[in-house]
C-alpha cells in the first residue's frame, strides 16, 4: 500500500514539476487537445477528393472511383489557382496604394523611414508585406535586403518586392530620387492590374467554351442513356469499360488543365 502511494506521489511530482514552465506542462497532461484541433484541417483538404472517389465508385465501379478522384483533384486545383490569383491581385492593389502614399510623403519632404512607418495605416496585406522593410528602416538597417527576404515568404508579389528593393538600392547608392522610382513602380503595378482585368474579361468567352467542351462527353452519356443505349452499363461492366472510363476522364481532365494553363499564362503578373 505504501509503495503504491509513493509511486503515485512520484508520478504527480513528474507531471506537476514546478521547475518546468506551465505551457510545457499543460500539453504533457492534456495531449489530445492539440490533435483534435489539427484533424479538421487535414480532413477539409481530403474530403473533396474522397467525395469524388466515392461518387465515382457508386456511378461506375472501381474505374469510376479513379475517374472521380481525377475530377475532384482538377476541380480542387482550379479553385486553389483562382484563390491564389485573387489573393495576388488584392496584395498588388494594396501595395500600389501604399507606394502612392509613400511617394507622396517623400515628395513632401518626409524621411523614407517615416514614410515606411506609415504602413501601419495601410491595408492589412500591404502592412504584412512592408512591415519588415519599415522595421529595417527604423533601425537603420538594409531596407532593400529586408524586402528581398520578404519576397521569399510572399511569392505572389515577389517580383514587385525585388523591383522595390532594386529601386531602394539605386536611390541609396546613386542618389536617384526615391519618390520617382516608387511612383514608377506604382504606375507599373496599376497598369498590370488594369491590363489583367481587361484580358480576363476578354477571355471569359474562351473559358466558357472550354468548360462546355469539357462537359460534352457527360452530356453524350446522358443522351445515350435516355435513348436506351445504356452507355453506363457498358462502362460499368468488364475491363474494357472500366479502362474507357479512366482514359476518357483522364483526357478530359488533362484538356481542362491545359486550357486553364493557357488562359492563366495570358494574364500578366
Amino acid at each position: 500500500m505504501l509503495t503504491a502511494i509513493a509511486a503515485l506521489c512520484v508520478a504527480a511530482a513528474v507531471l506537476l514539476n514546478p521547475f518546468a514552465p506551465a505551457r510545457a506542462r499543460f500539453p504533457s497532461v492534456f495531449p489530445p487537445i492539440r490533435a483534435a484541433r489539427r484533424a479538421p484541417v487535414r480532413m477539409a483538404a481530403v474530403a473533396p477528393v474522397l467525395g469524388g472517389m466515392l461518387a465515382g465508385f457508386v456511378a461506375a465501379g472501381p474505374g469510376g472511383a479513379i475517374a472521380g478522384t481525377l475530377v475532384a483533384a482538377v476541380v480542387r486545383r482550379r479553385r486553389a489557382n483562382s484563390r491564389r490569383a485573387n489573393a495576388a491581385t488584392a496584395v498588388t492593389e494594396q501595395l500600389a496604394e501604399s507606394l502612392g502614399r509613400i511617394s507622396d510623403e517623400l515628395r513632401a519632404g518626409g524621411h523614407p523611414a517615416t514614410a515606411l512607418a506609415g504602413v501601419t495605416a495601410d491595408g492589412s496585406l500591404a502592412r504584412e508585406v512592408l512591415t519588415p522593410a519599415a522595421a529595417a528602416a527604423a533601425l537603420g538597417e538594409d531596407v532593400s535586403g529586408a524586402m528581398r527576404r520578404t519576397a521569399t515568404a510572399h511569392p505572389t508579389v515577389a517580383d514587385d518586392l525585388h523591383r522595390l528593393a532594386a529601386a531602394w538600392s539605386l536611390a541609396e547608392q546613386h542618389g536617384v530620387p526615391l519618390a520617382e522610382l516608387l511612383a514608377g513602380a506604382r504606375s507599373d503595378m496599376r497598369w498590370r492590374l488594369r491590363f489583367g482585368a481587361s484580358v480576363r474579361a476578354q477571355l471569359a468567352g474562351p473559358r466558357a467554351t472550354a468548360g462546355v467542351l469539357t462537359c460534352l462527353p457527360l452530356l453524350g452519356l446522358v443522351l445515350g442513356q435516355l435513348l436506351g443505349a445504356d452507355p453506363l452499363g457498358v462502362l460499368r461492366s468488364g475491363l474494357i469499360g472500366q479502362a474507357l472510363v479512366v482514359v476518357g476522364v483522364g483526357l478530359a481532365a488533362a484538356g481542362a488543365m491545359w486550357s486553364e494553363q493557357i488562359v492563366r499564362r495570358a494574364v500578366p503578373r
